[in-house]
C-alpha cells in the first residue's frame, strides 16, 4: 500500500528478472514507508511546488485511453542483457523474429483532472498499476518505485526539470491497485512519432502517379531532422537531470518519452518529457555503499562483470548503462521516422548494431549504403561531417568508460550546431 494517510511533499522493457525471497525493505505491515526524503517544507503556491494529492475525491477519472506492460525477449541476446523493453498493446503481434513473452504487470491509462481546490480543472494522466491480487507483489514494487523516484527528483532545490513528467499525486483502491497521477504534458511517445511519420512516408511514396515533389521532399527532410533533434535532445536533457540528481533511468526507450505534439511543422513548441521511472536506481553513495537493491541487482551484476567493483566505479558503469540504452533510442530515431513503415524496428537494428556489427557503426554504415531504403536515415547521420554517426558510435562505445556523460551527449555538436 504506497498511499496511506496524506503526506506532505514538495515537488516543483524485458521484465525484470525479480528476486522476491525476502520482502523489500520498504514494506512494513504490507504498507510502504514513504521515504525520508518526504518533507513538510513550504513552497510557492504555484503548481509545480504544490504538495502530492493523495486523496481520491480531488480527482476524477475519465475515459482508458491506453495499456502497456514489459517485454521479455527469450530467443534474442544481444551486447546488453537485461534491457528493459517497452511496448504498447499493439505491438507484440508485430515481433516475428524474436519469441517475446509479456510480463505480469499490465499498466492502464487514463485520462483524468483535478477535482477540487486551488488546481481544479488541471488534466492528468492516471498510470494505474494493478493489484497484489492481480499481480503480486511485483506491481507494487514498480509504483512504489516510481513514486519515490519522481518524488525525490521534484524535490531538488533546483526547480522542476521540464524534460521530466511531473508527478502531482496519486491513491490506492480498496482493491489495491495503485494510481499514480501525471500532469497531462500529452499523450503521444516518441513511438508514436516514429510510426505515424514512417507510415506517412509510406503514403507518399506510394503515390506513384503523383511524384513527390523535389523541393518538398527537401523541406520535409529538413523539418523532420528538426524535430527529431529537438526530441532527442530534451531527452538528454531529462536524462542529464536524472544523473546529476543520483538518478538512473533504466528504461529508457521511443516509449518513455512523452511528446506534446508530433507534428514537425511545430517542433519549436515541443517539450519532450521523460516518464516510466519504475525501474530507476538510486546512484547516491550512501546507496551503493548499502548493497544491491531489487531493482539494481542484476545492473550491478553487469558491473562486476565489466570490472566495476569500487561504488565509484558501479556508479560510472550505471551511468554508462543508461547512455548505452539512449544510444539505441537515437538510433531508433535516426531510423524508423526516416524510412518506409515495416523497414526497420527497434529489436532488428539493436541486432544488427549488436551482433552483425558488434557494435561497429561505420560498418553499419556501409551496410546501410547499400539499401536504398535506408538512405534517408544515412543522410541524416551524415549531417555535420558525419557527426551523427560520431555520437551514435560514442554512445554504443562496447567499453563502457569511453561513453560519453549524458549533458554531453546534450550538448555535442551534432543537437547543437546548424547541421541543416
Amino acid at each position: 500500500m504506497i498511499f496511506t494517510t496524506p503526506h506532505c511533499f514538495f515537488s516543483c522493457s524485458t521484465s525484470l528478472p525479480f528476486s522476491l525471497s525476502k520482502k523489500p525493505s520498504f514494506f512494513l505491515s504490507k504498507k510502504l514507508r514513504l521515504s525520508t526524503w518526504a518533507s513538510s517544507r513550504t513552497r510557492s503556491s504555484s503548481l509545480c511546488t504544490a504538495s502530492l494529492i493523495t486523496s481520491p475525491d480531488s480527482f476524477e477519472v475519465g475515459r482508458l485511453i491506453g495499456s502497456y506492460g514489459f517485454m521479455n525477449v527469450t530467443s534474442y541476446s544481444g551486447f546488453q542483457s537485461g534491457a528493459d523493453l517497452e511496448f504498447s498493446s499493439g505491438d507484440l503481434g508485430q515481433l516475428r523474429v524474436q519469441d517475446v513473452g509479456e510480463g505480469s504487470v499490465k499498466i492502464r491509462l487514463y485520462e483524468g483532472r483535478i477535482a477540487q481546490g486551488p488546481f481544479k480543472g488541471t488534466p492528468v494522466i492516471f498510470k494505474v498499476y494493478p493489484g497484489q491480487r492481480a499481480a503480486g507483489i511485483e506491481a507494487d514494487m514498480l509504483a512504489a518505485n516510481e513514486l519515490n523516484a519522481h518524488a525525490f527528483l521534484q524535490s531538488s532545490s533546483e526547480g522542476i526539470c521540464k524534460n521530466l513528467l511531473l508527478l502531482l499525486g496519486g491513491f490506492e483502491t480498496k482493491t489495491g491497485e495503485q494510481w499514480l497521477a501525471f500532469r497531462d504534458n500529452g499523450k503521444y511517445s516518441a513511438a508514436d512519432f516514429a510510426k505515424a511519420t514512417s507510415e506517412k512516408i509510406s503514403r507518399a511514396r506510394s503515390l506513384q502517379e503523383k511524384p513527390w515533389n523535389p523541393f518538398e521532399q527537401a523541406q520535409a527532410f529538413k523539418r523532420r531532422t528538426y524535430f527529431v533533434i529537438r526530441l532527442f535532445q530534451g531527452a538528454m536533457n531529462g536524462l542529464a537531470y536524472m544523473h546529476n540528481h543520483e538518478r538512473l533511468h533504466q528504461s529508457l526507450g521511443p516509449a518513455s518519452v512523452i511528446l506534446n505534439t508530433i507534428v514537425e511543422r511545430d517542433a519549436v513548441y515541443l517539450v519532450p518529457k521523460l516518464r516510466d521511472l519504475a525501474f530507476s536506481v538510486d546512484i547516491s553513495f550512501s546507496s551503493l555503499e548499502e548493497g544491491p537493491s531489487t531493482f539494481s541487482e542484476d545492473l550491478w551484476r553487469r558491473a562486476s562483470s565489466a570490472g566495476a567493483f569500487t561504488p565509484m566505479e558501479r556508479r560510472s558503469f550505471g551511468i554508462a548503462d543508461d547512455i548505452y540504452e539512449a544510444g539505441l533510442l537515437f538510433a531508433y530515431l535516426a531510423f524508423v521516422p526516416f524510412c518506409e513503415a515495416g523497414i526497420m524496428d527497434g529489436l532488428s537494428l539493436q541486432r544488427l548494431l549488436e551482433s552483425t556489427f558488434k557494435l561497429d557503426v561505420m560498418a553499419t554504415r556501409e551496410y546501410c549504403l547499400a539499401d536504398d531504403r535506408l538512405l534517408e536515415a544515412v543522410k541524416f547521420l551524415d549531417l555535420g561531417d558525419a557527426a551523427g554517426w560520431e555520437l551514435l558510435q560514442a554512445m554504443l562505445n562496447p567499453d563502457f568508460r569511453k561513453r560519453p556523460i549524458a549533458e554531453a551527449v546534450a550538448n555535442h555538436r551534432f543537437l547543437t550546431a546548424n547541421v541543416l
